[in-house]
């Protein structure tokens, strides 16, 4: 009997998050609507993602391959998904394809259905700063380039794509260094067909002591990306915000914000063995 009540908590706390973005949106002059809400799901299970589907929510998001792999074929193809953090190599076929002869044959399957955005790109290890930036942005271009090829054997629309920049300077986080966002960008953009550049993303402090001026090192990157794409800043989303600071963000401009236990409560997951 305790399920029912939990994913009911889910409901209303999702209800709460949708008033308190409305809010926030007004304050920075905007409409709800230009501000995408990602409930981010990571550890729960399909019946509790199913309770917020069932409110009316259509956006949510993954941080492992594993699940959202094995979540989204259980659930309706109208849910727009987001791949959230860091895509090893490794992983990019698992999560765009179930292999059936080979990822570039017709038989091909897609294993996460209707995978609307991966968030985001950037290197497997996180920024060495005691290496060569040369290699670090080497690396980042090889991922983008085989998610591309990857993409360009389904016959899909181009997967859109977040480039990750570390705005903390945090040696534990991934992500692009600021002074390496344009090229990455422009990497993708201009030499990945098959995928489309759609902004930035970035993950502020532990403690959001330093929030602000993450997020503001994320609006000059968008910038400078701007300046040398010939975009215009409204077509570069801003992905920054998450249950801890997301009003904050919202009222600096993001996008997109990512917000997992706020909603669906504390994560849950499984117990070591301690034998």
């Amino acid at each position: 009997m305790a399920a029912p009540a939990v994913e009911g908590l889910a409901v209303t706390a999702l209800r709460s998050v949708m008033l308190r973005v409305r809010q926030a949106a007004e304050r920075s002059g905007r409409q709800s609507d230009q501000v995408r809400v990602v409930a981010v799901s990571k550890t729960k299970p399909v019946s509790l993602i199913r309770q917020v589907y069932d409110a009316g929510h259509r956006c949510f998001g993954e941080n492992y391959v594993q699940e959202i792999t094995e979540k989204a074929p259980q659930l309706p193809e109208d849910i727009e998904w987001h791949f959230i953090g860091h895509l090893q190599s490794n992983k990019v076929k698992t999560i765009l394809v179930i292999n059936s002869g080979g990822w570039n044959c017709p038989g091909s399957k897609a294993a996460v259905p209707n995978l609307a955005m991966v968030e985001g790109v950037d290197n497997e290890k996180g920024i060495d700063h005691h290496g060569l930036w040369q290699d670090v942005m080497f690396e980042l271009c090889l991922i983008a380039n085989h998610l591309d090829r990857v993409v360009s054997g389904m016959g899909r629309k181009p997967l859109k794509v977040l480039v990750q920049v570390n705005t903390s300077g945090e040696a534990s986080k991934s992500g692009v260094e600021p002074s390496g966002c344009v090229e990455l960008a422009k990497h993708v953009k201009l030499g990945c067909p098959n995928l489309e550049f759609s902004g930035l993303m970035t993950i502020g402090m532990p403690d959001y002591s330093s929030t602000p001026e993450n997020f503001r090192r994320l609006l000059d990157c968008r910038i400078e990306v701007c300046k040398a794409l010939g975009m215009a800043e409204e077509q570069c989303e801003l992905s920054m915000g998450m249950s801890g600071d997301f009003e904050q963000a919202i009222e600096m401009g993001s996008t997109n914000v990512r917000i997992g236990s706020t909603i669906f409560g504390p994560r849950e997951y499984p117990k070591k063995n301690k034998n």
